[in-house]
């Protein structure tokens, strides 16, 4: 059987030694193919684009200033802004001296970032203007810096990445490919951030396996859109990552705002794009929205035509009305030129997923971790099960932990992409992995007979009843995306008597303000409305028995998850 990664046996030796390329390797490949070829577009808001060869050019100037101002192998680089080629440069050229790339949170409080900082001891900056200027530049690490370099906005103090040069251009280090590569903090949705430490291997192998096969299927025609934040490790490998290997364009989105969104999908004619549930649901209730202005009849007929494109998508593999689903409705999103929409960051209901299907569109669900840099299963286009969130990737080894009588148990793999532990921290390190080697990922579910993965919770999330029953609070969350009066679901346990073992369920909701100032109806009677619709739905020990609403937004990660230890309320 064939796999994406033979292709680097013609590469081998001359390029690199051993199983795996770097990073940087994997570049240079790509520019002796494609260096003529567009590979970094941003729209600000004229269109400027960089050749593979000329981003080349553009890594080599840095890392060569990098090298100069005293950056040596394995020193480490912060890099913290929005995502931008900047960014892209910044991360490459770290590379190209052999130093590890430390990307942060561009959402991060100052305090935060600064200790963050000074914990890897960094030896450079790559920051957007703002960033820097809200540092506390009198701090030891700060002081330490061998050079900063600004990435967005100029500054009259610090040197824009765009004028570092050196005396002389220096060539890249070559590396090991069990050579670190990056430095990946968790954002943490229950914790503090920890370290993963991830090689140029472990992304690597990652990058190939994605499209390997069944999976995910591109070339350099095809045109890519980084919007998730760059500093996950799910937009850095699916996206930039994935078409640098491939020679194809990447397209920066700055910020998650639909409209600016929109205008980046249509300007760019982007083929492959990678969003968020929440990014998703929106998109689907405007356009469902939309039809349903024209009437009840013209909204009848559309979903009729989605439901028969669904059968002939899936069983006949014909598109039936995809080009009149792109006049009608697609373009006025920016989506008419799509052919892969991958979901990241949390699972997608599968009603959303299903809808996006009869509309058309191939949509990719997959599953992984910071600490396996990240993704451990895809669900191919081919054979794509709904209800899962993919296929096992080939060279990974995934085993369900202590089954309960249904399958479920905690997911723990093996495998190239896996990391080694985190930076500076042997007791989170040693609790990370089994007695076997397996890394713990702390998630629940179970796998089919195909090696596809369903994703149940996290297993710190999980409610036990007083009749002794599992529930897995994100599957029932999971049930309120589509409805736009909900902006945040948070469904947790919680003790209805003190004497009596066992939890009941409570939904926290932070409701859409705008959507019932426009209708000005009650909000608690509607929301207790959609929670019976939800409840009609689920098993007696899964149903929803408390609704708490927020009269704030919960604090969130930069991928739009719920930070559930901030929730006090």
């Amino acid at each position: 059987m064939e796999h994406s990664w033979d292709e680097l046996d013609q590469y081998r030796g001359a390029y690199f030694c051993g199983q795996w390329p770097s990073i940087i390797d994997m570049l240079l490949i790509t520019e002796s193919t494609f260096g003529h070829r567009p590979a970094f577009t941003v729209f600000t808001p004229e269109r400027v684009t960089l050749t593979f060869t000329e981003v080349v050019d553009n890594v080599r100037r840095v890392g060569s200033a990098l090298a100069e101002a005293g950056v040596e192998r394995g020193d480490r680089v912060v890099i913290n802004g929005k995502n931008s080629p900047e960014w892209a440069i910044a991360y490459l050229a770290t590379l190209w001296i052999g130093a590890v790339v430390v990307p942060l949170d561009n959402q991060m409080p100052c305090s935060r970032m600064e200790s963050l900082s000074a914990f890897v001891e960094a030896s450079y900056l790559f920051a957007d203007k703002n960033i820097i200027e809200a540092l506390d530049q009198t701090q030891a690490w700060y002081q330490g810096l061998k050079g900063c370099a600004t990435l967005l906005g100029a500054s009259d103090d610090i040197a824009p990445i765009g004028g570092m040069a050196a005396k002389r251009e220096v060539d890249h280090v070559p590396l090991d490919e069990d050579a670190l590569a990056a430095i990946l903090f968790t954002s943490g949705t229950t914790g503090a951030e920890k370290g993963a430490m991830l090689t140029h291997a472990n992304i690597v192998s990652d990058v190939y396996q994605a499209c390997d096969g069944m999976f995910l299927s591109l070339d350099e025609h095809d045109v890519l859109y980084a919007l998730l934040p760059l500093h996950h490790s799910y937009c850095c490998t699916a996206v930039l990552l994935e078409a640098i290997k491939h020679g194809a364009e990447c397209v920066f989105g700055q910020d998650i705002v639909v409209s600016r969104m929109i205008g980046d999908l249509t300007r760019g004619k982007v083929t492959i794009f990678m969003g968020i549930p929440l990014l998703y649901n929106k998109l689907l209730s405007g356009l469902l929205k939309q039809v349903r202005k024209k009437g009840l009849a013209t909204y009848a007929l559309i979903r009729t035509m989605m439901a028969i494109n669904g059968v002939c998508k899936k069983y006949l593999r014909i598109n039936l009305f995809r080009p009149l689903f792109n006049k009608l409705l697609l373009n006025k999103v920016g989506l008419d030129h799509n052919h892969i929409l991958i979901c990241g960051a949390g699972p997608l209901s599968p009603k959303v997923f299903k809808q996006y299907q009869q509309l058309g569109l191939d949509f990719i669900q997959g599953y992984g971790l910071t600490e396996t840099s990240p993704i451990l299963t895809l669900n191919p286009i081919s054979k794509f099960k709904i209800e899962s969130v993919g296929k096992v990737f080939p060279l990974v080894d995934m085993i369900i932990a202590d089954p309960d009588e249904h399958g479920i148990g905690e997911i723990r793999v093996k495998g190239p992409n896996v990391s080694a532990g985190y930076y500076k921290d042997r007791e989170n390190t040693a609790a990370l992995f089994d007695e076997a080697g397996y890394l713990k990922t702390g998630d629940l579910g179970y796998l089919d007979r195909e090696q596809y993965l369903y994703l149940k919770g996290r297993a710190k999330n999980i409610i036990v009843t007083e009749g002794g029953k599992n529930v897995y609070p994100e599957q029932i969350e999971d049930l309120f995306q589509l409805y736009t009066e909900i902006e945040q679901i948070m469904v947790r346990g919680y003790q209805l008597k003190a004497d009596v073992p066992g939890d009941t369920i409570e939904a926290v909701i932070y409701p859409n303000g705008e959507y019932y100032r426009e209708r000005g109806i009650p909000i608690r009677e509607d929301l207790e409305r959609i929670i019976a619709e939800v409840n009609h739905t689920l098993p007696f020990y899964e149903k929803i028995n408390r609704l708490t609403i927020a009269e704030e937004a919960m604090d969130m990660t930069s991928t739009k998850k719920i930070k559930r230890n901030t929730v006090t309320i």
